[in-house]
């Protein structure tokens, strides 16, 4: 195998410059980079069997060479020129790979847990929300460290998320003003939360944009597609996605729950994800729409009906029959199709009342209640109808009809 194989070589360079070159203007500078011993000295580490992280197969009997502080050469022993005067440590028999990195590190008042973490293989860690004198007491161990890149803390609104973490932005001059103050505090980068509101979120995002660093949010309840419309580079936790996926009633009422009490998220959003259909593609339809198109709800999922009788004709159909058919009528077609047909007789107000008379006679205002008591009688099996009790004439009694809808 060539001594610099360019696939190996630009995966060891391109990770010790995401990490070390302070010339680059997108680098992430960590807050301890001062501190950090480098050397002017190249070390070469020899005889170990290389896991370069780019899905390759592992190089046995591999040499990696470090100078000032920068991976120059990655191959196998005798196809990589080890400059004159390197230290060369001996690694036959062990495994090496690059450093890892914890992209969403907490100390959480542990002041040698970096160092721990050292000793695990991790050279690098992103704590996104913590205030950057917490690692005062870490950055003075006399143990070594990773490297520590911290955003501070969240950028958040009124009401804050996690208040000791926090700092909360009421407009957008002092939104502008905090990212420029953490940026002089050796921020690595800026985390926004979701109660800040939209305007502030994007003035943040421009001026951390300006001032060369990265901007890092958690939703929750904020969409996605809004955010990214604002320039944020990163999104930390797959639950910042919640709002966009749930649709925009589940949404809303998920915002609002969250607006009146921070801990209704503990549980709120795995009920809120349990009732995710990710093969809803209605819904998925309506989140696709592009960002000119209005807004439009996408339609709710109606439960499956009882066809009826007139439905089940060629051309007729439930809203030509029924008007608007609501939910409401639909589930009193479904608890109320057993229900016996009752007949009633009934009194039309413009008939049943007498020429000259402002209110029917007291005997007609009793007749309804009669016809209906006659009404509710049982009937013999097969008997079709009642007989008709003889109308009196003039009496201008008018008899109707009402069906359950089982009927329609």
């Amino acid at each position: 195998m060539s001594a610099a194989t360019p696939s190996r070589l630009s995966a060891f360079v391109a990770l010790a410059a995401l990490t070390t070159c302070p010339d680059s203007p997108r680098s992430l500078q960590a807050v301890n980079d001062a501190a950090l011993p480098t050397g002017s000295s190249a070390v070469a580490t020899a005889g170990a069997l290389l896991v370069d992280g780019t899905g390759g197969p592992p190089l046995s009997d591999a040499v990696v060479v470090v100078q000032d502080g920068i991976i120059t050469a990655v191959g196998r022993r005798g196809a990589v020129t080890i400059p004159a005067g390197a230290e060369i440590v001996e690694a036959a028999g062990t495994t090496l790979l690059p450093g890892l990195i914890d992209a969403h590190f907490h100390l959480d008042g542990d002041a040698t847990l970096p160092a721990e973490v050292l000793k695990k293989g991790i050279t690098s860690l992103r704590d996104p929300g913590a205030w950057i004198h917490a690692y005062d007491t870490t950055r003075v161990l006399a143990e070594p460290l990773p490297r520590l890149f911290l955003t501070g803390p969240h950028l958040d609104g009124t009401g804050p998320a996690h208040p000791k973490d926090a700092l909360v932005v009421t407009g957008i001059g002092e939104a502008r003003d905090t990212v420029r103050r953490f940026a002089a505090d050796g921020a690595s980068a800026i985390k926004l939360y979701y109660r800040l509101p939209p305007t502030e979120m994007a003035a943040a995002t421009e001026e951390a944009h300006a001032l060369g660093l990265p901007v890092t949010t958690h939703l929750e309840i904020v969409d996605v597609t809004e955010a990214l419309r604002m320039g944020v580079d990163g999104i930390e936790h797959i639950t910042s996605f919640g709002a966009v996926l749930a649709g925009p009633n589940a949404a809303e009422a998920y915002r609002r729950a969250v607006l009146a009490d921070n801990e209704y998220r503990r549980d709120g959003r795995y009920a809120m994800w349990a009732a995710i259909d990710p093969k809803d593609r209605r819904r998925r339809a309506w989140r696709a729409q592009p960002p000119t198109a209005p807004a439009t709800t996408p339609p709710a999922p109606l439960p499956a009906q009882r066809s009826s009788p007139c439905c089940s004709r060629p051309g007729r159909t439930p809203t030509s029959r029924h008007g608007a058919a609501t939910a409401r009528r639909r589930s009193f077609q479904r608890t109320s199709a057993r229900l016996p047909t009752i007949r009633l007789h009934s009194w039309s107000p413009r008939i049943q009342r007498p020429t000259g008379s402002r209110s029917p006679p007291p005997e007609w205002r009793r007749r309804p209640l009669d016809s209906l008591s006659a009404a509710l009688e049982p009937r013999s099996e097969g008997s079709s109808s009642r007989a008709r009790e003889p109308t009196p004439v003039g009496s201008h009694r008018r008899r109707t009809t009402c069906r359950t809808p089982r009927e329609f």
